[in-house]
């Protein structure tokens, strides 16, 4: 029988407007357990028993899970003023609609939401004092279990990395052009944050490879790049900075992500004749690479998410 003006409420459409797990979806698929993009972990809401009258506490149960959603997703909804026992259930006209605005919220990352926190760092990886040719820092962000992985990039959590020059290749005590360079990449990626659907920097120039839309829902168990920042300038153009992802398992399955940063130094003067009176000017000093995720500690939802754990290894050849 269908919600419609003038009809009684079935137990079995009230329990819809909870369970339901395909379109239109149920707030406890949208804000409870889910699956895949829906779900951001919050507990579920009781459904009533067959032949039973739906109360006001009841109406008030899914109209409150409704209103910790849209809170959290800064989404606008207007179905869900509270009543009172006696009060007449006239059909909510918009209950449908604002259900369906809730689950495109979610499925998206929440991306609205401005209530989330950065973590410190998490791990550093440091390159030898003196390198060429690259330097490769494997980080590892682990969840307690696969739902709370889900859960943290739904409800609009990200992983995030970044790179910095911390020292120099030069005896002088002065940056080199291969340092500036390098100073000049890492500027133009500045934070990668990789997010549910899509990932971002906040940096801008330099050669840009961007496959950016992709997100944690897109990753596999084989490295996929997210992308490359290469100098735009000679004689440097072959220094680059290249990020790449993959989960451990698929996407309701896994509980952890491995990021590579690799930083490749293919510029022309990583070979010297040997009569240079600086050789160590042509090779990179100390670079590092950052791990940070950025957390929905602070957030409106009662369960919040971050997560459990992480590791980092750093190679230079």
């Amino acid at each position: 029988m269908a919600y419609s003006a003038g009809d009684t409420i079935l137990d079995d459409e009230y329990n819809n407007f909870l369970n339901n797990s395909s379109s239109p979806f149920g707030i406890n698929h949208i804000g409870g357990t889910g699956s895949a993009q829906y779900g951001l972990g919050e507990s579920a809401v009781s459904t009533v028993s067959a032949g039973n009258a739906i109360n006001a506490s009841e109406w008030n149960a899914l109209f409150a899970a409704m209103d910790i959603v849209a809170a959290h997703t800064q989404t606008s909804i207007n179905s869900t003023s509270s009543k009172s026992a006696g009060d007449s259930i006239a059909i909510r006209s918009t209950l449908v609609a604002n259900l369906a605005s809730l689950a495109t919220a979610v499925a998206g990352g929440s991306t609205g939401t401005a209530a989330i926190t950065t973590s410190g760092t998490l791990q550093t990886g440091s390159s030898s004092s003196t390198w060429y040719g690259s330097f490769t820092t494997t980080m590892t962000i682990n969840f307690a279990n696969a739902d709370k992985m889900r859960h943290f990039f739904n409800a609009g959590g990200k992983i995030r990395v970044h790179a910095a020059r911390t020292g120099n290749g030069a005896t002088g005590g002065g940056a080199t052009g291969k340092d500036n360079s390098w100073t000049a990449i890492y500027n133009a990626l500045g934070n990668l944050d990789i997010k549910s659907q899509t990932s971002s920097r906040s940096g801008s120039g330099e050669t840009f490879t961007d496959n950016l839309a992709r997100g944690f829902h897109d990753l596999t168990t084989s490295h996929q790049n997210i992308c490359t920042v290469a100098d735009d300038s000679y004689p440097y153009t072959a220094n680059t900075m290249e990020i790449t992802a993959k989960l451990n398992a698929a996407v309701g399955s896994a509980t952890s992500m491995e990021i590579k940063m690799i930083a490749t130094d293919g510029a022309a003067d990583t070979t010297f004749d040997g009569n240079s009176a600086d050789q160590t000017a042509y090779r990179n000093g100390t670079h590092q690479h950052y791990l940070k995720s950025v957390n929905t500690t602070s957030a409106n939802l009662t369960n919040a998410h971050a997560p459990s754990g992480s590791s980092n290894s750093a190679s230079t050849s």
